[in-house]
C-alpha cells in the first residue's frame, strides 16, 4: 500500500492511497478459504467446494467485503502512521473507473485535531457565590405545596365567584359564530385569579352564580400555539354548574402525612434540600461560566472548520425552531440572520473551549469509567422504540465518533469539576437576587469571540401555570443559545454521522 500526502494546509489533510489489487486478491482468497468448509453445494461432499466455485457464486459479494476492509485498514495505517488526530470522519473517495483486478485508488481528506498547549492551572481563581437558604425560604415554599394542594368546597347557594374560587363549567368556543375543535369541554374546572386560561377568560366569570349561563368575548394570544386561533377574536358559551370556595388549608403535620410523610419537619427538610440544590446549581453555573471565560481569554487556537459549521449549524437550528413560536416569526427569523455572525463566533468559542477541556482532561487522566458509559447508553437509548434499542447500542459500541458524541456531555462536567478543584476558590454570602444578577451581567458582558446576547428570546418561566386542556395559556419562548457554555459535543469531534464506507460500485 502506498500512502502520498497531497495537501497540508492548516488543520485540513489530504493523500493519495493506492491499495495494490494483489492485496485485495489475496484478502479474497483468504475469505474464500475460512468459507470454503461451511458451504454445501449438490455434487460436493460438505467442505469439498472448490475454491473457484465459491468465487463464482460469491464473487462479487466476496470482492466488496475485501475491499471496504481494506480501505478500513488503510486508513488505520495513515492515522498512525502520520499521527493523525482526525477532527471528524475522514472523507474517502474510490477512483472512478475502479474495477476488480485493478489496483484501488483512494483520496482522502479530513481536518485533525490542533495542537494545544495545556494551560498551567497553578493561578485559577475563581469566585464562588453561595446562597444560604433562610427558614422564611423554606416556610414560602412549604406554602406554595400548600396551595398547590388546596381543596375546595361547595359555595353557599347565591355566592357570587370571587378571585381564588373554583368554577366547573361546560364552555363551547366559536369563531365568527362556528365552533372551532379543541374549543369545547365539560366540567372544566376554573380556578378565577390562576391565569391558566388565556387573557380575559377568567375575569369576565368574576361574579358568576352556580345556574348562570353567558357568553363571553375574548382574543386569543397573538403568539397562541394554535395558528388558526392567533390572534383571532373568539365567543364562549358557557354554563356555570358550580361555584367552590379554597378550603382552609392548616400546614401542620397532619398536612404533611397528608402528602405521605412523616411529620411536617421532615417536609420542611425536603424543601430546604430542594432549595439548597437550586441554588447549589446557579452557584455552579455563575462558577462554570467564570471558570470557561477565564480560559477563553488565555488561548487563542485554530479550530478545525467542519467542527464549527457543525456547531454553527446546531445553534442556528434551535433559534430558528424558537422564532416559529414568536409573535411575529418572520421578524424574529430576519433579526437571527443578521446576527448570524456573532452565532458563528460563538461557535468558535464553544469548540475551543471543548477541545480545550478536553485537552486538559485527558492530561490529567480525567475519564469516563466504563459503569458510567454504559449507563449513558442505556439512558440515550430510553428514546427510541422498545424494540429498537439493542440495535441502537449495539450501533454505540461500533461507531468511536458516536460513542465519543455520548460521552461529551459528562466527560466536560468532569473536567470542570478537576478544575474547580485545582482553582484557588473564594466563598461569598450573597442573596439568591445577587446570584441571578451575577449570571445575568456574566451573560450580558462581551468577551473574545462572545457577542453580547441582545434581543433574546424571553426564557420559559419555571413558575408558569401549564395550560388548560381546551384553552391553553400564553406559551413562553425557549432559550436563545448562549456563548458562555461550552458545548459538550465540542469536547471531542463534533456532531457527524459517521461516513459511509467507500463501495466499489
Amino acid at each position: 500500500m502506498q500512502i502520498v500526502e497531497t495537501s497540508n494546509s492548516g488543520l485540513k489533510r489530504a493523500y493519495s492511497v493506492t491499495i495494490t489489487a494483489k492485496a485485495i486478491a489475496a484478502r479474497i482468497d483468504g475469505e474464500v478459504t475460512r468459507l470454503a468448509p461451511q458451504l454445501r453445494m449438490p455434487g460436493f461432499r460438505p467442505g469439498k467446494v472448490p475454491a473457484n466455485l465459491v468465487k463464482k457464486m460469491h464473487g462479487a459479494q466476496l470482492h466488496q467485503e475485501a475491499l471496504n476492509t481494506a480501505i478500513r485498514e488503510a486508513m488505520d495505517q495513515l492515522v498512525a502512521e502520520h499521527k493523525l488526530r482526525p477532527a471528524t470522519q475522514p472523507q474517502v473517495a474510490l477512483g472512478e473507473g475502479y474495477a476488480e483486478g485493478a489496483d484501488a485508488s483512494l483520496t482522502v481528506e479530513l481536518e485533525v485535531l490542533p495542537q494545544i498547549t495545556v494551560p498551567d492551572l497553578s493561578g485559577l481563581k475563581l469566585d464562588k457565590l453561595v446562597v444560604p437558604v433562610s427558614d422564611a425560604e423554606v416556610d414560602e415554599a412549604v406554602g406554595r405545596i400548600a396551595a398547590g394542594a388546596k381543596s375546595f368546597t361547595d359555595a353557599k347557594k347565591g355566592h357570587k365567584a370571587a378571585e381564588g374560587d373554583q368554577l366547573i363549567i361546560d364552555f363551547t368556543g366559536k369563531l365568527g359564530g362556528v365552533e372551532f375543535e379543541g374549543g369545547k369541554a365539560e366540567d372544566a374546572a376554573l380556578e378565577i385569579g390562576a391565569g391558566r386560561f388565556i387573557p380575559g377568560f377568567e375575569e369576565q366569570l368574576v361574579g358568576a352564580k352556580a345556574g348562570d349561563e353567558k357568553t363571553i368575548t375574548v382574543t386569543f394570544p397573538a403568539d397562541y400555539p394554535a395558528e388558526n386561533l392567533k390572534g383571532q377574536e373568539a365567543t364562549f358559551d358557557i354554563v356555570v354548574k358550580a361555584v367552590k370556595v379554597p378550603g382552609e388549608r392548616k400546614i401542620d403535620d397532619d398536612f404533611a402525612k397528608s402528602l405521605g410523610l412523616t411529620d411536617l419537619e421532615q417536609l420542611r427538610g425536603l424543601m430546604r434540600g430542594q432549595l439548597e440544590q437550586e441554588t447549589a446549581g446557579l452557584t455552579r453555573t455563575q462558577m462554570k461560566r467564570a471558570l470557561l471565560d477565564q480560559l477563553a481569554a488565555g488561548h487563542d487556537f485554530d479550530v478545525p472548520p467542519s467542527m464549527v459549521e457543525a456547531e454553527f449549524g446546531q445553534i442556528m437550528e434551535q433559534l430558528k425552531a424558537e422564532a416559529a413560536n414568536e409573535a411575529d416569526p418572520a421578524a424574529a427569523l430576519k433579526e437571527i440572520e443578521d446576527e448570524a455572525e456573532d452565532y458563528r463566533k460563538i461557535a468558535v468559542r464553544r469548540v475551543r473551549l471543548g477541545l480545550l477541556l478536553s485537552e486538559i482532561g485527558q492530561a490529567n487522566g480525567v475519564e469516563i469509567t466504563a459503569q458510567e458509559m454504559q449507563m449513558l447508553i442505556q439512558q440515550a437509548a430510553q428514546q427510541y422504540r422498545p424494540e429498537d434499542r439493542e440495535r441502537f447500542v449495539e450501533y454505540v459500541r461500533s461507531e468511536p465518533l458516536v460513542a465519543a458524541q455520548l460521552r461529551a456531555p459528562l466527560y466536560e462536567e468532569k473536567v470542570v469539576d478537576f478544575l474547580f478543584d485545582q482553582a484557588e476558590v473564594s466563598e461569598r454570602e450573597v442573596t439568591r437576587d445577587e446570584l441571578q444578577a451575577a449570571i445575568e451581567a456574566d451573560e450580558a458582558a462581551p468577551a473574545p469571540a462572545k457577542p453580547a446576547k441582545k434581543a433574546a428570546p424571553k426564557k420559559a418561566k419555571a413558575d408558569e401555570a401549564p395550560a388548560e386542556e381546551a384553552a391553553p395559556a400564553k406559551k413562553a419562548a425557549p432559550k436563545k443559545a448562549k456563548a458562555e457554555e461550552a458545548p459538550a459535543e465540542a469536547a471531542k469531534p463534533a456532531k457527524k454521522a459517521p461516513a459511509k464506507k467507500a463501495k466499489a460500485d
